[in-house]
């Protein structure tokens, strides 16, 4: 079987007791990042071979699993934090297991975008995950308009170093939305900042960025 087990997102603790169990059975593990992937499997004693999977070398290690999941070994999926796919590679292993009729069973956990959802104070009846947004301004701001289009909540990945540039585009298409502006999530330094757009905007905008951002943004405001 191929298993795809969630994994913290930042404290340790979160990790559910199945997902060390079908860990350490695992006669292979496929990790995004193989040091974050140590540090969990030191915390809770997992001995499982561990070998990297990522977007560089996502299908070489694909024919390196099919063989051994054929022969009826169970291999799991983690990525470096949350539910692997998510804005992580690992669909592509997922599809070949699916037309090979080999048997894919999701272990539930952590998820960066219910965290912050559920501590937000936006609406949660109704959204939209994006991930990332495009790199280009242009493609940047089309998208965001179009998504505004919806009048649901949003939810939007950041890295600290684009932080800036992607505040700076929704606060000129959005100024009166709600934001929630959640960093380290389950970490020493978590915190959220919620409000208005234009007013978060100046907060983030004056700080320096640190930390995995999940922003969560709604018409109905903060």
């Amino acid at each position: 079987m191929l298993f795809i087990v969630s994994t913290p997102i930042g404290n340790l603790s979160d990790v559910t007791l199945r997902a060390i169990e079908v860990l350490r059975q695992s006669e292979l593990v496929l990790a995004e990042d193989t040091r974050t992937a140590l540090k969990l499997f030191s915390r809770h004693s997992i001995r499982a071979p561990l070998m990297s999977y990522n977007e560089h070398n996502e299908q070489m290690r694909i024919s390196q699993a099919l063989p051994m999941l054929r022969e009826g070994k169970n291999v799991s999926l983690i990525s470096e934090s949350g539910t692997p796919l998510i804005s992580d590679p690992g669909y592509r292993l997922v599809r070949e297991c699916a037309q090979n009729q080999i048997q894919i069973v999701p272990v539930p956990g952590p998820s960066a975008i219910l965290a912050a959802l559920v501590v937000s104070g936006m609406p949660t009846d109704s959204f939209i995950f994006q991930g990332f947004l495009p790199k280009g301004e242009g493609k940047r701001k089309t998208l965001l308009k179009n998504l505004a289009e919806c009048k649901k909540t949003l939810v939007l990945y950041e890295s600290p170093h684009r932080i800036h540039k992607t505040i700076k585009a929704i606060a000129e298409l959005l100024p009166a939305w709600g934001i929630a502006v959640c960093r380290e999530l389950t970490k020493k330094y978590e915190e959220v900042i919620r409000g208005t757009v234009d007013d978060v905007a100046k907060r983030i905008l004056s700080s320096e960025p640190r930390g995995e951002y999940v922003l969560v943004l709604s018409p109905k405001g903060p």
